[in-house]
């Protein structure tokens, strides 16, 4: 498909889900506004805000011409639910996807429209910029996407390289693997982009030009890292069978995810002086570990190594339960007063 010389809007519907979002909003919608090329519509999903985030919505959009953009009201249901909402409200062939408290660059929708029209890509994404507070870090999603090559799910299902105010997708391959998983409390992102790139014959690049500012803001959906541990494990979990599909090994894979997603939360915890909890993080993880093993394997290893993997957590809680005296301590000096 081209893009119609004569139309100056893109084939695409924006989707942002938003929470309690007021502070943030009209910059993610005013980066929209200000793309070169501009996308045909843009649903903004208030999901059951308490902080007047649809009013500023609607403030914004009246002030912005050219753009259709509608903000839909919902309960508090998610940002799974709330990104399916606007999935099916959404009507053109593409859809991108942009958080609320991100914004783009200027040039963002033309760069991925210049990859996605007249290829068979199911997805785009970019590199970008990750802001916390004053500090800018560049996101160098394309250097893991290169390093995966040539088992690229093999790569994304480990180092995880799509920043989902990144994409912009196939809006019929989104709906065929049924959207977004609503049941995840985070990574719905990153669980929908595994189940749309393992089909044998789905394509996807990410380049190199950094087009999205990605904020790390108090509440955001990134920002919750025991909650993002759990999700990410039962995601890994899920998909940890898929490997095999793609040339690559199951167990290999779900260890080196394993280890990477704890090596990430208990790095985010000590920044945030959570101390505590780097401590419960690495007392999980032996038992995380058995038990992703065991649920990955059930259907093939022997019984006696799953009784085996059993006696192992049994042993380590009774270990860590006879020195329970010492931990303790530990914890309480290490947690911030």
């Amino acid at each position: 498909m081209a893009i119609d010389d004569h139309d100056p809007l893109a084939p695409v519907s924006v989707i942002i889900p938003a929470f309690n979002a007021s502070a943030t909003i009209s910059r993610a919608l005013r980066s929209i506004a200000g793309q070169t090329l501009r996308p045909h519509d843009v649903i903004v999903v208030d999901d059951g805000s308490t902080d007047g985030t649809p009013d500023v919505a609607e403030q914004v959009a009246r002030k912005i011409e050219g753009i259709s953009i509608r903000v839909v009201r919902q309960s508090n249901l998610g940002a799974g639910a709330a990104r399916n909402r606007a999935l099916a409200e959404a009507r053109s062939e593409y859809v991108a996807f942009l958080d609320a408290d991100d914004e783009w660059l200027p040039e963002k929708l033309a760069n991925c429209m210049s990859w996605l029209v007249g290829d068979d890509f199911v997805l785009i994404g970019h590199n970008g910029w990750i802001v916390d507070g004053k500090t800018e870090t560049y996101l160098d999603c394309t250097r893991r996407f290169h390093a995966a090559h040539p088992r690229l799910y093999d790569g994304l299902y480990r180092r995880g390289f799509l920043g989902t105010s990144s994409v912009v997708a196939r809006r019929d391959a989104v709906m065929q693997v049924g959207g977004f998983d609503e049941t995840l409390g985070t990574g719905q992102d990153f669980d929908l982009w595994l189940r749309l790139l393992d089909r044998a014959e789905a394509r996807f690049a990410v380049f190199e030009t950094p087009l999205t500012r990605f904020h790390i803001v108090g509440g955001s959906i990134t920002s919750h890292t025991r909650r993002r541990l759990d999700s990410t494990m039962e995601i890994a979990i899920r998909h940890a069978p898929s490997l095999a599909r793609h040339g690559a090994s199951p167990l290999r894979g779900l260890w080196f995810r394993i280890a990477a997603v704890h090596v990430e939360a208990v790095r985010a915890h000590w920044g945030r002086g959570q101390f505590a909890d780097v401590v419960s993080t690495v007392l999980r993880f032996p038992f995380t570990f058995a038990r992703a093993t065991i649920l990955t394997c059930r259907a093939t290893i022997p019984s006696w190594l799953v009784v085996g993997l059993i006696w192992v957590c049994i042993a380590m809680v009774a270990y860590l339960y006879q020195f329970r005296d010492l931990v303790a301590p530990i914890i309480n000096v290490l947690s911030p007063s």
